[in-house]
């Protein structure tokens, strides 16, 4: 973009967007200049679309736009489990998984039973030829990189590329109420002895110049599943550090967590936790707002 741009209907909707998902106004603004806009021209942009928002809100009397420091409430819908009547278990078709804990906010919900001890060696087997290091999404430019924060080996499966990978997909799909098409494809991560995943985000930050690249792909991330595929002998958790808890890794159960906006108020912080003896193997799911193609 260039400062003689017009405001397209685009951008507009994108300022709004942002807003209202509890981005700060001076992330926002840094965006639009790293985009190439003219800093007068961000300021006038922002304050004209903004101003506009919130008369039009107030009009209709609906809520104002949430503060940054605030968890955003969702905007559109998002993959949930059915726990309304505090069930504990979970039928997904073929087994029934159960419910271990809950927690709101952050909103994570630990499972087990997800998958047999056969499903995991399955998965394991399958994805050990072709394990890399693992990549990180490269915000710059919406590629990938290799990240010293991220120490373990990697890869992806196709949708439903086997049987236990298509029948954990459904699984998946029924256990919280999101569409299979709307995920990306399985992810198996090899974690040896030391290795870890430091505390990180895995949505797709809005600020970022690669992003409108990254969400082409099916929209932004909503929600994450990790999957334990083996017990360690100590160590490799997953860590939530905004609120102190630590999920041990157990074979065939799995961590759901979700964030409703795009922005650290979540709490949706979280982290591999370093192996201290033996070995870890995850599988983990991302679901997307849209189909990912």
């Amino acid at each position: 973009m260039t400062a003689s741009q017009p405001l397209t209907p685009e951008l507009r909707a994108w300022i709004i967007e942002q807003a209202s998902a509890g981005v700060s106004a001076d992330r926002v603004f840094k965006a639009m200049c790293d985009a190439g806009w003219n800093a007068d021209v961000a300021e006038s942009a922002m304050e004209s679309v903004l101003t506009e928002h919130l008369a039009q809100l107030q009009a209709s009397k609906e809520s104002p736009v949430v503060a940054a420091s605030q968890p955003a409430a969702p905007s559109r819908p998002l993959p949930e489990p059915s726990l309304g009547q505090s069930p504990s278990t979970i039928d997904v078709g073929d087994r029934e998984v159960s419910v271990l804990l809950a927690l709101q906010h952050p909103r994570v919900v630990v499972f087990g039973n997800l998958l047999s001890d056969e499903e995991c060696d399955a998965i394991i087997a399958a994805a050990e030829p072709r394990m890399q290091r693992s990549l990180t999404v490269e915000t710059q430019t919406g590629g990938e990189e290799v990240n010293a924060d991220r120490t373990s080996d990697g890869m992806f499966f196709q949708r439903e590329e086997t049987p236990a990978v298509a029948a954990l997909e459904r699984r998946i799909a029924k256990l919280v109420n999101w569409p299979e098409n709307h995920g990306e494809g399985l992810q198996v991560l090899h974690y040896r002895p030391g290795a870890e995943y430091k505390p990180h985000y895995d949505y797709f930050d809005p600020t970022q110049p690669g992003t409108p690249t990254i969400l082409k792909r099916g929209g932004q991330r909503l929600a994450t599943l990790v999957i334990y595929l083996n017990n360690p002998q100590a160590g490799g958790g997953t860590s939530f550090p905004d609120v102190g808890l630590e999920v041990a890794p157990r074979r065939g159960n799995a961590v759901f967590f979700s964030y409703s906006a795009p922005d650290p108020a979540t709490k949706s912080l979280h982290g591999g936790s370093p192996v201290i003896a033996g070995e870890k193997w995850i599988a983990t799911k991302w679901l997307r707002e849209g189909e990912f193609k």
